[in-house]
């Protein structure tokens, strides 16, 4: 694709991670498959501080994103917009108001915001991680507290085989058990207690799986890591009997401003108590005796997991196959309707702007998905298949495009589901809008089932316009097909697309 070969060329990529606490933008160069840093940026926003009891992300807390964000648009504004990878996690995700935020984020960078699922962020993590560690065997654990967050991973060597995002993190615990910076042993084992809570969801699952080593990353362990060794209760990482130093150490005072530890920046300060008891916490419930540090985290998860899409390692299609085969499709059908699927798209790409890879991979997903539902009944099958993939864990799909997934098989039979359409964002509609009608028209053009392969159809696509025609005498031989796309011009109609014919 002409995205993807601009990528290959400028030999630079940027991932910006919009975290609960912090914001990070990394710029790495790709020399021979392997990432290399070159630019890294990083700034306390404290996006979750802005989130109120109603989960209203307030107009402040905005703009400090925003302002953020405009000095990381300056560093990647000549970079191509498909070598950029932009996310949001927790804040982004409980905020009601998201899509405020959202619309102004991507005007300013120019590039599509992602909000991505607590394991989508888990999965990306470890992938970080990983890739800044020793290629051991044996399964590890790791584990990176955000600032609304907490992802825990149990895997080996690259592959993940645990995933889970937990509603805890530094910002969160620190608004509800430390207001104005205040700091008491009480309040701290009530952050260690709400902690330990949320971690019994997990508990007996992890501690039955088992690892070999356990490594932290982000933020708030690199904080409690170098205040450990600074102090001198270890040499590196962290132990437990230093973890229970620290804490001491920290509840002697009644005030987060006045933490004087040298190596802890001032603004990590303010949230270290909270990430501490978490920590605190998950050590005493996972029973872990030493954790290590790893630098790698969320923004170079995404830098890997772009590289890997250059090479075409993308983790989206192993989890469009697994659904294959979890559900038991229909494999030969499904590459039929792909196959007309995309051979309808070659045709219109063009007239309709269709020509962004994500395009064709969507279109491809959908044709392979579209009939997962069938699992559940045949009756209303496309609802129960957009059912499916809109509430599944879909590693390496984001929110937004596993919505857009949904909805393209939502829309692949029957009345066009205009209420769908419309809770997708605006700039997505269009496009959505005439991905559905090309899925709709090969899975009419492949109702029969049939191995035999089809007429050498043309597609001609204008604005809101369709000619879709066939050899003569073709249609009248096929008169099931024929009826289906005479109905589809009526269901079309109800849309404003016309469809001819011929």
């Amino acid at each position: 694709m002409q995205d993807q070969v601009s990528v290959q060329e400028s030999q630079l990529l940027a991932a910006i991670d919009l975290g609960s606490n912090s914001f990070h933008m990394v710029v790495s160069s790709v020399e021979q498959g392997e990432l290399r840093p070159i630019d890294i940026m990083s700034e306390k926003v404290q996006l979750a501080a802005g989130l109120g009891d109603d989960n209203i992300l307030s107009v402040e807390a905005q703009q400090r994103g925003i302002d953020c964000l405009s000095r990381f648009a300056q560093r990647i504004i000549d970079l191509p917009r498909s070598a950029v990878k932009v996310v949001g996690t927790n804040a982004l995700r409980e905020a009601q108001n998201s899509s405020d935020f959202i619309d102004q984020a991507e005007k300013l960078l120019d590039v599509p915001l992602e909000i991505i699922a607590g394991r989508e962020e888990a999965r990306l993590i470890y992938l970080g991680v990983a890739h800044t560690l020793a290629d051991d065997h044996g399964n590890r654990l790791v584990v990176d507290i955000g600032g609304g967050s907490t992802e825990f991973i149990i895997g080996e060597r690259f592959e993940p085989i645990e995933l889970e995002s937990l509603h805890m993190g530094c910002v969160s615990y620190t608004r509800d058990f430390f207001p104005q910076g205040e700091i008491s042993a009480k309040a701290f084992r009530q952050a260690q207690t709400a902690a330990m809570r949320e971690l019994l969801s997990i508990q007996d699952t992890y501690c039955t799986r088992g690892w070999n080593s356990a490594v932290g990353a982000s933020g708030t362990i690199k904080a409690v890591r170098n205040a450990c060794v600074h102090l001198g209760y270890c040499d590196d990482g962290i132990s437990r009997d230093a973890l229970l130093r620290l804490r001491d150490y920290i509840l002697q005072y009644q005030h987060v401003d006045e933490i004087d530890i040298e190596v802890v920046k001032p603004e990590r300060r303010q949230v270290l108590p909270a990430g501490l008891a978490v920590l605190c916490a998950l050590f005493e419930s996972l029973n872990i005796r030493h954790m290590a540090y790893s630098d790698g985290a969320l923004r170079e998860g995404l830098l890997y997991d772009m590289a890997g899409r250059l090479r075409h390692e993308d983790v989206r299609e192993r989890t469009i196959n697994a659904l294959s085969k979890r559900y038991h499709l229909d494999e030969e059908h499904a590459d039929r309707v792909e196959q007309t699927a995309l051979l309808l798209w070659a045709q219109s790409k063009s007239d309709w702007q269709l020509t962004d890879e994500l395009n064709y991979n969507m279109l491809s997903w959908a044709a392979r998905t579209h009939e997962i539902g069938l699992t559940i009944a045949h009756s209303q099958f496309h609802k129960h298949s957009a059912y499916l993939l809109h509430n599944s864990d879909l590693p390496g799909f984001s929110q937004r495009n596993q919505q857009l997934l949904a909805f393209l098989v939502r829309g692949h039979r029957r009345k066009f589901p205009k209420d769908e359409l419309k809770q997708l964002p605006k700039s997505q509609q269009e496009k959505a809008t005439q991905l559905c009608i090309l899925l709709r028209l090969a899975v009419i053009l492949r109702r029969s089932r049939s191995t035999t392969r089809l007429p050498a159809f043309e597609l001609e696509a204008s604005e809101r316009k369709l000619s879709l025609s066939f050899p003569s005498g073709w249609l009248e031989q096929h008169p099931l097909t024929c009826a289906d796309l005479e109905y589809e011009t009526e269901y079309l109609k109800s849309i404003d697309y016309k469809l001819r014919l011929s």
